[in-house]
């Protein structure tokens, strides 16, 4: 039997002084941003509260998909490093990469060079993504959708080389029997959907999915609790979305409280066992609260 956690969209708080001169950039709609909306929606107390609630359910791993940090700036890369410091170490922790982990072009240097040992794993060549952690019978296979984009715009993006790579994983990791759960930080969903926020090259994700199946995928970035499917090779894959850590006690309705996901997950004779427990905030509490017990597989 293996626990595995996750989280997402950390985003931490506070910012480090802001240079005038380092908002002369796509920064300054997300400085504003952070000013007038998520200054106020953000706990760091809240998110402690949410990592030692976590940490206290004994996790085997734990998967943070993403959106460590707000501005891309380089002082945020060590302030992440901190906090990852406070979930695990890095053999018992890995990180999908976000958009806002790649902010700027510079940005994600800035992270993969002091927290990249959390993006890192075995891998079928030099390139970083996708790898893979094996723990006990889970193969964590962490894809990265991190690229920066233009102002107003969060999206992701997966190309045809790292599609290639993936299928590859995941055929290897099933024929040797592993649960295979795939990290991704943006959702599988249709670009159209959401031109300015979306996965593009999410068809070439899911065309993988359906030729070589997987068991799980898990994601962030919408900031929401949400559960859908996407065809795979025998059968519908779950995708599965955690409300954003950062997020604590949102008091606009706007996004979820925050919360994190523990799958239990064992073998069940030839098939697979597989149970989901959401704990999180109450809008109106400060208590951490079993919120949803799921039977998966």
């Amino acid at each position: 039997m293996t626990l595995l956690a996750h989280i997402s969209d950390v985003h931490l708080a506070p910012l480090p002084p802001v240079k005038w001169t380092e908002l002369l950039n796509k920064r300054i709609t997300g400085y504003l941003n952070w000013r007038f909306h998520r200054q106020s929606s953000l706990s760091g107390d809240g998110l402690t509260n949410l990592v030692r609630h976590m940490r206290e359910q004994n996790p085997d791993f734990t998967a943070v998909t993403g959106d460590l940090v707000n501005l891309g700036l380089e002082p945020e890369a060590n302030t992440a490093w901190n906090w990852l410091q406070t979930v695990g170490q890095p053999d018992t922790v890995c990180v999908a990469p976000g958009n806002h982990d790649a902010y700027l072009k510079p940005s994600f240097g800035y992270n993969n060079a002091r927290w990249g040992e959390y993006m890192r794993g075995e891998a079928l060549d030099e390139a970083q993504f996708p790898f893979v952690r094996r723990v006990g019978d889970l193969a964590i296979i962490t894809c990265s959708s991190s690229v920066p984009s233009a102002p107003t715009f969060a999206i992701g993006r997966f190309d045809k080389e790292q599609a290639a790579r993936l299928g590859r994983i995941l055929k290897l990791m099933g024929d040797a029997g592993y649960f295979r759960v795939v990290l991704i930080h943006h959702p599988p969903n249709l670009e159209a959907r959401s031109f300015r926020l979306g996965l593009y090259g999410a068809k070439l994700f899911r065309d993988e999915i359906a030729k070589h199946g997987a068991e799980l995928i898990l994601h962030g970035h919408t900031h929401k609790s949400t559960i859908f499917a996407i065809p795979g090779l025998k059968g519908d894959v779950p995708v599965i979305g955690v409300a954003a850590a950062g997020a604590a006690q949102s008091a606009d309705g706007g996004e979820d409280p925050a919360r994190y996901n523990l799958f239990k997950i064992e073998r069940a004779g030839t098939a697979w066992s597989c149970s989901m427990r959401e704990f999180g905030f109450q809008r109106l509490s400060p208590d951490i609260v079993l919120r949803l017990s799921l039977r998966i597989y």
